[in-house]
């Protein structure tokens, strides 16, 4: 009966996501799916996102409702072709079953690790496969690994995965190595030296892009390919209104509009994520360390390094959202002419977030070459 029916279930994005809460169905039943087609809205405590279809196949049965919160794996729907009864439906509806939280192995390697590198506690992640060049992933300022909760999952089936929380974010300690882009690259490959890691694919978002794009200059042979999304380090211009004013930004109201700045559809911006931002921010040192930050590498509205361009020798994916607030979508004339540029026309800053399947699959591409 089951190996008929596919059931489309709560997604897990992120390490913390346990359960999600349905927004509203975006196609009615009987809607013929293309594998990533859009097929429902979910909130999670970060952020929502849609939920796509896994396979192909026709929508026969709606199970979540909206408004519903439900459990990771919860089943929310179920596609099936015309030959497949009602009845089949109904039974399998009736004898699915949640999996129960931390009953499969995968669960285990979702747990957070910390490391010592130069008297920093830093944060990170590691899941996927055991062999093979790891995926390094690294966020932009202000941010932490959770800015890849859409995407670490999806590569950590073809490749090992590692995530850093940068040091002064997430649940890092709030001190830095150094504030210039080769001070933050140098730790980089410090820190790959204490997990015993020679060799990665190097992913950055905005000022982890040209951290990423350091490092491959800096220490060439740790990076065995890079690709970089809203980056930092391929022209002058930064959007201050966004920088300075993240650093600034004191209360939930001021807080808002800048992190409505990061996306296309500001709908995105969700009251857990701002909080959570807010938190942070409110960590003893936090706003210092931004404001040093800031000044070493966005002082005026311009970028102090270029380390994208001119870069020789590495595999490079470019990808940008054509509605980037932050950092114009127009440096990528600038990126090497060996570079493979995507431009998405309705995205934004955090472009791997809005269009995070077709990142998926563009980065799986780019690591599989």
């Amino acid at each position: 009966m089951s190996d008929r029916i596919t059931p489309l279930v709560m997604p897990k994005w992120g390490l913390e996501m346990r359960q999600g809460t349905v927004a509203g169905w975006l196609v009615d039943e009987g809607t013929r799916l293309e594998v990533g087609t859009p097929v429902l809205d979910v909130e999670t405590d970060k952020i929502s996102n849609a939920v796509e279809a896994p396979d192909p196949g026709l929508l026969r049965r709606k199970v979540a409702q909206q408004g519903q919160t439900l459990p990771v794996k919860a089943l929310l729907g179920v596609l099936a072709e015309p030959g497949v009864s009602d009845a089949e439906i109904d039974a399998f509806i009736a004898s699915y079953v949640v999996p129960a939280a931390g009953s499969d192995e995968a669960e285990a390697a979702e747990a957070y690790a910390f490391a010592e590198v130069d008297g920093l506690r830093v944060r990170y992640a590691r899941r996927g496969l055991e062999r093979g060049v790891p995926v390094l992933f690294l966020h932009g300022f202000g941010g932490d690994l959770g800015n890849w909760l859409f995407n670490i999952a999806a590569l950590a089936e073809v490749a090992p995965v590692i995530a850093l929380d940068l040091p002064g974010h997430g649940q890092s300690d709030a001190r830095l190595p150094g504030a210039s882009l080769a001070e933050l690259a140098g730790f980089v490959a410090r820190f790959l030296d204490r997990l015993n890691v020679e060799r990665v694919h190097a992913v950055g978002h905005s000022m982890g892009g040209a951290i990423a794009a350091q490092l491959a200059r800096d220490h060439a042979p740790r990076v065995a390919s890079l690709a970089v999304f809203g980056s930092a380090g391929l022209g002058e211009e930064v959007n201050v209104d966004y920088t300075r004013g993240f650093v600034d930004a004191a209360s939930r109201r001021e807080l808002e509009p800048v992190v409505e700045l990061l996306f296309a559809d500001r709908s995105l911006v969700n009251r857990a994520l701002v909080d959570g931002l807010l938190k942070y921010k409110r960590l003893d040192g936090v706003t210092e360390l931004l404001g040093t930050l800031h000044g070493a590498l966005f002082e005026g509205g311009r970028q102090a390094a270029m380390p994208l361009r001119d870069l020789a020798g590495k595999p490079l994916l470019v990808v940008w959202g054509a509605q980037d607030r932050v950092i114009p979508a127009g440096h990528v004339q600038h990126a090497p002419a060996h570079a493979t540029v995507h431009v998405f026309d309705d995205a934004g800053h955090m472009v791997m977030m809005e269009k995070a399947g077709e990142v998926n699959t563009l980065l799986r591409s780019h690591i599989g070459a």
